[in-house]
């Protein structure tokens, strides 16, 4: 059966798998004619990397497309199928990022039809079952289900078909193959542990291996090593054997060496290391290395020259239901070319370098590891660089090893045979890796560098096309097939390919463009192209590919002529492009001008080379346009005229300033342009960016400077005054101009010529300047201050009269209207500041400046000379800096570098001017006080005449201090305290009680009498209160409320006497009234109710029947003038006092008062109805609270006492019938009478056991009662001896019991015991009484009771303040307790 090939199967571009179903396959399909020369798999399987013909035409189009696989289309892999790039409506420029990888597709996979086919063919026609294993080499060849092993040569025709259904029948299936290395022998492993070879030249079957591993195991893996007489064999039972083929006289034998055992962990896969032909010599393949791996860890192992383990590699944590892999590959590593073992378990990839060292041993190198997020079931080598890997959803990943980047992820569909393991199903051989499927075998092999660019065209995606080429021209990119490796020849073949990529991107771009619809959708179009042109043809510097061939094609579409010329803007101003086709700026400048994109277009200009502009028109524009930028830079650049453009922005602004008119903003730009453009031409760079050439520097500078000394301008009227330029810089921006000149002057060393233009332009512009009335008095100060900072400059070569820096003074001081105070101030402030040259007669100055009220001036003066005293005069009178009198004064009496004597002269200024500071800020004052001047606070109050100055004086001296000063004690602190007092009580009677309060250095009985002498009754109470003298307290305040309630009843009668208008206009007056009323009722019960714990009840009635007395006669008087809200508000506040009284007095005390009083005693019991029946409301609550507390009470002690009862009589049930100690029954002798300690947890314990323990742990036998349960107590954590303290756990006893059990005769009742309990509340049962009170969650009502009946008058805190955590929503909870369940 002779099968056409399919010739380029294994070369056709493919990304995506598609496969067929292979059930419907017909043999007749499959009858494909020959072609005259086919390629050989060999020759496919050994294409070079480097590209020996690069301009080799690969066009798919000249294959035979009989021969084509239908099912090897083209589309898109996961890597590169979100290339699609829409078209938003908004503009979004698509700029190129070099950073982005693309990969493309980097897998070409292809079905072996002819393969397949035959496998299809085979299991119907000869019924060789379904394919198990497959192996390449020279040849290929497939195991079957039924024992058959087929041999395909390398045009997929079908060789030889070797075994038969018999063999197949008695051996199994074929579970393993491999070919050696010249391919002319075949090993097959059988699932029934035998192992066949045949010759591959004729087809003989040369050994049946039976006996090489114990029978009935099968074959995982055969495999040949370099060496033809030995191979490697592992079976399902983890063990690996060495099989060693002997000839002897013609008679063929197998040695069979156990290398590892299945019995000490199961190999499950094995790779020996066989070396490529190019690397047959290396010397590590003289010791035969053979990888194996088991569940648990790596192993590599010599065969030769004897046996020897060289490397054992425990895995991490992995899925146990993973599966190990291996693969070995010569890698080249810092100029070494050394194998390389792959393995991985699970999801990381593991990679350990191999080499020989020159003393003969094999070192290992760990490498990095690769980590993915899925199970990994296949890993191969495809090359060097790149692994191609299988998960366990049958996703293929390519992965580069070195950055460890997944390159590609392609979708095998269900094609692999087995779930788990695919060990038999892949095979890779010389960078190619062939896969079987259920019916169908796959080749996959890297693409070379134009297939996968041209795979990316086909799908129309340009822009990931020229990325993914730009990265082969870089060198960056990845799993590269087919490229020299000299990067210029590299570059020259990729750049052509570019270019060939632009152009039919651009075709495209025009092609695809939409012809009608929004304006906006087709320059998005081609915003997501032009810019991608213009980018790359300037990274391959192809500028006049993108001027001359790509712009006459885009020239075509306006829009896209438009987008073009808009996006050139970035790259000129980023300088990557200089130079403009002339005309590419012809257009440029028409488009921009056209689209009022004049911003852009100055941007542009000033980066440009000059001599693609044609200068005319392009200055016209920018004058036409106010491109000042652009206009000075072709000036500058394109005729090297560096004064026109001076003169061009002169003559716009300087009309304007001698005219004395304020400027336009676009006018202030150009001028503020202009002093830039001067500054930038006198310090050598050009403007706006750049440097001037050096040859022009010292040319321009000169320029420049007889530019601005010029008499006239050139276009000059007659009325124009002298010196213009300098004028009308002066007049635009002083300060600036002068900063300018300043940086200049700043540069000219020894430039003769230089400095005698410097001294000429200061002689003009003292000429101007001076005596000249359009200046501000600020402008002439700057000019003088800018002098003087040139004068003092050590190599100055200036000449200035020093008479005019007097000129100034008496300019700055003495101006003939007293406006810019401030402005001239500051001005000769700075001035003087620059010192040097500038020395003025200070005498003379200190008379202008006092004149002038210069304060700051003085000041100044007044430093040099040390006069601190005379300084303080200065902040006095300043009335701007007043305030900051007090900082100065404490930095300069606090910090180090005065002396003495001068420190002395300000303290004393300062206390000569105290009523002043005070005066100002009385609160600061009080702190310098209390920090420099405690001493003499006397001769400070004695100053201060003005009572109300020395009372705010006083109140922040004797506030309470922070910080360092909190403790500074003052000289007769009572007296002042005292003074403050009695200042307080005419001043502050609101202040008052607070400062009673927080002060402690008063003396009580001459605060008594200032508080008495001036009627603060509030004070006095609380003084006399202080001082022990209750009773007296209560008078005061009693007299206040009595005055307070007079005028109740006045404003009362008033009200009744009056008419209805009145009565409305007094409304709010008797509110007031009332209120105070209240206030000073709630001032006397507060300290009747502070103070009645601790009085007698005989001294208690003095204080409150004289309050209710009180109250109830004003009640009284009330009620006879017919005010009834007042009465209503004078009854609830009696009832107020009768509710507070209750507390302290007892309620038949009170009835019987009231019931003397000649008030209520002569009139009807009506009168007094409302007291007595509100006493008795308050009593029958009472009554009702205590009840309940007593039912509540009586309720948890009946329930506590009944659950301890229950608890402590309940008999308890041993877990075993042995004691725990000594681990024999609890009854060992019949005939003795032993006592034995159940506890509660169910062990139980013989009293002897425990005693013995007890003395051994050196425990005396008081503590006999404190047992706790030894096994309870150890599996605790616990020591096992007696607890010291008792536990609250199941392992201490809840009702230790002791039991005795007596013995009698032999008889009937041998087997009889009697239990004898003694149940006592010992220790251990009030354990047992707690952990029951645990069981009850939150505080017993017991103590919330008594909580509640002590919270008013004990001050810490309890179950009901908040301060308690969990108690914020206080609840009394007043039903039953919850019953515990036994």
């Amino acid at each position: 059966m002779s099968e056409s090939p399919d010739a380029r199967s294994l070369l056709s571009a493919s990304s995506q798998l598609n496969l067929m179903e292979m059930d419907a396959i017909d043999d007749k399909e499959f009858d494909i004619p020959q072609v005259d020369t086919p390629p050989t798999l060999e020759s496919i399987l050994n294409e070079l990397e480097d590209e020996e013909e690069p301009f080799v035409l690969e066009d798919t189009c000249m294959l035979n497309t009989d021969n084509m696989d239908a099912h090897s289309c083209d589309t898109s892999s996961l890597a590169s199928s979100d290339s699609g790039d829409p078209a938003h409506l908004k503009r979004k420029r698509r700029t190129v990022d070099l950073n982005a990888t693309v990969h493309g597709s980097v897998l070409r996979h292809s079905l072996l039809k002819g393969i397949s086919a035959q496998i299809v063919s085979a299991a119907d026609k000869v019924d060789a079952g379904l394919p198990t294993a497959i192996t390449v080499s020279g040849v290929i060849a497939v195991g079957t289900s039924h024992g058959l092993a087929l041999v395909f040569d390398t045009n997929q025709a079908l060789r030889l078909c070797l075994g038969t259904k018999a063999t197949g029948a008695e051996f199994g299936a074929v579970s393993a193959l491999s070919i050696n290395h010249d391919c002319s022998r075949l090993l097959c492993g059988f699932a029934k542990g035998q192992i066949t070879m045949w010759d591959l030249a004729s087809g003989k079957l040369l050994r049946t291996i039976t006996d090489a591993h114990p029978p009935g195991t099968a074959i995982l893996h055969v495999k040949f090593t370099d060496d033809p007489t030995l191979a490697v064999c592992n079976d399902s039972g983890g063990s690996v054997f060495e099989l060693a083929f002997r000839r002897v006289m013609g008679m063929r034998s197998c040695d069979s060496r156990c290398l590892f055992s299945g019995s000490k962990g199961e190999v499950c896969c094995i790779e020996p290391l066989r070396a490529p032909p190019d690397f047959r010599d290396h010397p590590i393949t003289q010791y035969s290395l053979l990888a194996m791996a088991s569940l648990t860890k790596i192993l590599v192992i010599g065969l030769k020259p004897s046996l020897k383990v060289w490397m054992t590699f425990p895995y991490s944590k992995s899925d146990p239901a993973s599966v190990p892999q291996l693969a070995w590959q010569f890698v080249p590593v810092q100029k070494m070319v050394n194998p390389i073992l792959a393995f991985c378990k699970g999801d990381t990839v593991h990679f350990l370098l191999v080499k020989k060292e020159e003393t003969g041993t094999i070192h290992v190198i760990k490498q990095k590891q690769l980590h993915l997020s899925c199970d990994i079931i296949s890993l191969s080598w495809i090359n060097s660089r790149t692994l191609v890997l299988v998960d366990s959803h049958e996703k293929l990943q390519v992965v580069d090893r070195p950055s460890q980047e997944v390159l590609e992820t392609l979708d095998l569909e269900q094609a692999l045979v087995g779930e788990k393991a695919c060990y038999q199903s892949v095979s890779s051989y010389a960078g190619q890796i062939v896969y079987l499927g259920t019916k169908s075998a796959h080749i996959m092999a890297l693409r070379n560098w134009r297939e996968r660019i041209d795979c990316l065209l086909k799908q129309e995606h340009f822009v990931e096309a020229l990325s993914l080429a730009w990265s082969f021209h870089e060198g960056t990119a990845k799993a590269v097939v087919g490229l020299f490796g000299d990067p210029l020849k590299r570059k020259g073949v990729v750049g052509d390919k570019m270019v060939e990529i632009l152009f039919q991107f651009a075709e495209h771009a025009l092609k695809k463009c939409p012809d009608q619809g929004k304006i906006q959708v087709m320059e998005q179009h081609f915003h997501d192209v032009v810019p991608v042109l213009v980018d790359y043809c300037l990274l391959l510097k192809r500028a006049d590919l993108m001027f001359n061939q790509l712009y006459a094609q885009l020239v075509e579409n306006m829009v896209a002529k438009g987008v073009f010329l808009e996006s050139l803007e970035s790259y000129i101003v980023a300088d990557r492009l200089g130079h403009l086709t002339t005309p590419i700026m012809r257009d440029l400048l028409a488009h921009y001008h056209g689209n009022g994109m004049m911003d852009s277009l100055e941007r542009c200009i000033v980066h440009l080379d000059v001599t693609s502009l044609d200068i005319q028109q392009v200055v016209q524009v920018c004058w036409e346009n106010q491109l000042y930028d652009a206009m000075i830079y072709v000036f500058n650049s394109g005729m090297n005229d560096y004064i026109t453009p001076m003169e061009k922005l002169f003559a716009v602004i300087g009309p304007q300033l001698r005219a004395g008119r304020s400027l336009k903003d676009e006018e202030v730009v150009m001028g503020n342009k202009l002093l830039v453009y001067i500054s930038c031409c006198l310090a050598g760079r050009a403007y706006p960016l750049g440097d001037i050439p050096e040859d022009l520097v010292v040319q321009v500078k000169y320029q420049v400077f007889e530019f601005l000394i010029r008499l006239h301008s050139a276009d000059s009227l007659e009325e124009e005054e002298v010196f213009p330029c300098i004028r009308t810089l002066l007049h635009f921006d002083t300060r600036e101009f002068l900063n300018v000149l300043a940086m200049t002057f700043e540069d000219f060393k020894n430039d003769k010529q230089a400095l005698e233009y410097q001294q000429r332009i200061v002689d003009i512009l003292l000429q101007v300047m001076v005596d000249n009335p359009d200046f501000t008095p600020s402008q002439v100060g700057g000019l003088f201050t800018f002098l003087a900072r040139q004068l003092a400059k050590p190599d100055n070569t200036l000449f200035v009269n020093r008479k005019l820096f007097d000129q100034v003074l008496e300019f700055l001081c003495c101006p003939d209207d007293d406006s810019r105070h401030t402005e001239r101030q500051q001005v000769l402030l700075e001035l003087l500041q620059v010192g040097g040259v500038v020395q003025f007669n200070e005498g003379r100055l200190l008379a202008l400046a006092e004149k002038a009220k210069f304060y700051q001036i003085c000041e100044f003066l007044y430093e040099k000379k040390h006069l601190y005293d005379r300084i303080i005069d200065c902040y006095l009178r300043d009335p701007l800096r007043k305030r900051e009198i007090f900082s100065y004064i404490h930095n300069l009496l606090s910090m180090p570098g005065y002396s003495p004597e001068e420190k002395q002269t300000v303290r004393d200024k300062v206390l000569q001017h105290i009523k002043e500071l005070v005066t100002l800020d009385p609160s600061k004052s009080a702190d310098l006080v209390v920090f420099h001047f405690a001493k003499e606070v006397q001769q400070i109050i004695c100053e201060l005449q003005d009572d109300h100055l020395l009372f705010q004086f006083l109140s922040c001296l004797l506030e309470p201090r922070e910080g360092h000063h909190s403790g500074t004690v003052l000289p007769l602190e009572r007296d002042l305290h005292e003074l403050l007092l009695d200042l307080l009580c005419r001043f502050g009677p609101k202040q008052l009680l607070s400062f009673l309060q927080t002060s402690q250095h008063y003396r009580l009985e001459e605060a008594i009498q200032i508080t008495q002498k001036y009627h603060r009754n509030e004070a006095t109470a609380y003084l006399l209160e202080k001082k022990g003298d209750v009773h007296g307290a209560f008078n005061v305040l009693l007299e206040t409320l009595k005055e307070k309630l007079c005028l109740l009843t006045a404003e009362s009668d008033r009200g009744a006497d009056g008419g209805e208008g009145r009565q409305d206009e007094e409304e709010k007056d008797s509110e007031s009234k009332l209120t105070g009323v209240k206030d000073s009722l709630n001032d006397v019960i507060v300290l009747c109710h502070r103070n009645s714990d601790s009085l007698y009840q005989q001294q208690r009635e003095v204080l409150w029947f004289p309050l209710l007395e009180t109250m109830m006669a004003s009640q009284k008087l009330v009620k006879g003038l017919n005010d009834e809200h007042t009465f209503e508000v004078l009854k609830e506040l009696t009832m107020k006092v009768l509710n507070c009284m209750s507390s302290f007095i007892s309620l038949p005390a009170i009835i019987q008062r009231i019931l003397k009083d000649p008030v209520y005693g002569k009139g009807k019991l009506a009168e007094i109805q409302g007291l007595i029946l509100g006493m008795l409301d308050t009593f029958s609550y009472e009554q009702t609270l205590l009840e309940t507390t007593t039912s509540l009470l009586n309720h948890d002690l009946h329930w506590s006492l009944a659950h301890l009862r229950a608890a402590v009589t309940r008999g308890l049930h041993p877990r075993q019938d042995y004691c725990n100690i000594c681990l024999q029954q609890y009854k060992r002798r019949q005939d003795s009478a032993e006592e034995i300690i159940v506890f509660s947890c169910g062990h139980l314990y013989h009293y002897q056991c425990l005693q013995q323990k007890d003395s051994g742990s050196g425990v005396t036998s008081e503590l006999q009662q404190r047992w706790s349960c030894y096994k309870c107590s150890s599996s605790q954590g616990g020591r096992g001896g007696p607890s010291t303290e008792p536990k609250r756990g199941r392992s201490t006893s809840l009702a230790q019991t002791r039991v005795t059990s007596v013995s009698h005769d032999a008889g009937a009742e041998a087997h009889r015991k009697k239990v004898f309990v003694d149940a006592t509340l010992d220790l251990q049962q009030e354990q047992s009484w707690d952990q029951l009170r645990c069981l009850y969650r939150g505080p017993s009502r017991l103590s919330i009771l008594s909580e509640l009946s002590h919270c008013h008058s004990s001050d810490k805190t309890g179950l009901l303040f908040p301060a308690q955590p969990g108690t914020d929503h206080f609840q009394l909870k007043l039903s039953p307790p919850p019953l515990l369940e036994e």
